[in-house]
């Protein structure tokens, strides 16, 4: 990936072996990734298309897959451009081509998981507190509002990269003069404090998303606590409901550290020379979040689940083609 936002460039002297090992891990990734995200949203745009309506949750699932599949993409172009072409990959334009759309689909990606994760909160969990009760209320509203600003902050996101390049620029042009003062230190140490932190963008969707799981593993303590005061099973839909809920939020939260700490790793990389493996690792790290992520949104999702079992079992042989299989909740 490049030296700013987005990715960051692996050196061109990897060893053969390591580039073949790279190229077959990324694109296996790149496969599943597209299997899960393209699934996702060919369900539910066809039952969008069919119904003409959508669930708002089904809508933000669909253009989270999408998103990634479009981060998948530039993650694929930006792996095969390092091993075959690094010396394109390199050149400016191209560089900063790849960091605007990897910046603008990798932060909305991340903040719309987010809008899932406070959706399920606020649908889910049960407070009697007058201000959780506002936003429970006005659920659907907040959250489009939470998506149209999603929108906004990742084209800021994006926008931002314009300041780090005039910067990039300027230094990648007294270096290539040879005449390092002391102003240009002060400059590359100023590039590298922008540089890092960039990566704070990340920080508000994760203390939201911490946020709504800590309120919905509270929540189930009470609702638990309850149902045994009362005498009834703990098995109950609130419960069940509760528990899927949390087990998408937390893996989601599991896998975007992952990635961050990759991201981190890799991007600081960058500045210490010598870390070519550290820079390959951190790439398919990267790749694994939106890859693997989308499994676990049809597992925990009633009608994807559904979907996906019965199209198993039907290529494995136990269901005739066009037969029925479970019914889609």
């Amino acid at each position: 990936m490049s030296t700013e936002q987005g990715p960051v460039c692996l050196v061109a002297d990897m060893s053969g072996l390591h580039k073949w090992v790279f190229l077959v891990l990324s694109a296996t990734q790149f496969i599943l990734g597209m299997l899960g995200n393209g699934f996702i949203v060919l369900v539910n745009g066809s039952s969008w298309f069919k119904n003409k309506t959508i669930s708002l949750s089904d809508f933000i699932i669909a253009n989270l897959a999408l998103s990634r599949i479009v981060l998948l993409w530039i993650l694929l172009v930006d792996g095969v451009l390092i091993v075959f072409s690094s010396k394109v990959h390199d050149e400016g334009i191209i560089m900063q081509i790849i960091d605007i759309f990897w910046t603008f689909t990798n932060h909305l990606s991340i903040w719309l998981a987010t809008c899932l994760s406070v959706l399920y909160c606020l649908k889910i969990a049960s407070f009697s507190h007058p201000t959780f009760l506002w936003l429970k209320w006005r659920v659907s509203r907040m959250v489009v509002q939470m998506i149209l600003g999603a929108l906004v902050l990742s084209c800021a996101s994006a926008l931002s990269l314009i300041h780090e390049f005039k910067m990039y620029s300027i230094l990648g042009g007294i270096d290539g003069t040879g005449n390092v003062t002391e102003h240009f230190r002060k400059k590359r140490n100023e590039y590298k404090l922008i540089h890092v932190l960039g990566t704070l963008w990340n920080l508000p969707p994760l203390i939201v998303s911490l946020a709504s799981y800590f309120l919905l593993i509270l929540s189930l303590g009470r609702h638990t606590q309850r149902m045994e005061q009362s005498g009834t099973s703990s098995r109950d839909p609130s419960t069940e409901a509760h528990k899927r809920a949390i087990k998408i939020i937390l893996s989601f939260l599991l896998l975007f550290l992952l990635y961050f700490l990759a991201f981190l790793i890799t991007s600081s990389s960058y500045f210490i020379p010598g870390t070519e493996m550290v820079k390959i690792i951190g790439e398919l790290i990267t790749m694994f979040y939106p890859a693997s992520h989308s499994f676990i949104l049809i597992l925990g999702n009633s009608k994807l689940k559904h979907m996906f079992v019965g199209m198993l079992r039907c290529e494995s042989g136990h269901l005739k083609p066009g037969s029925k299989g479970p019914v889609s909740l």
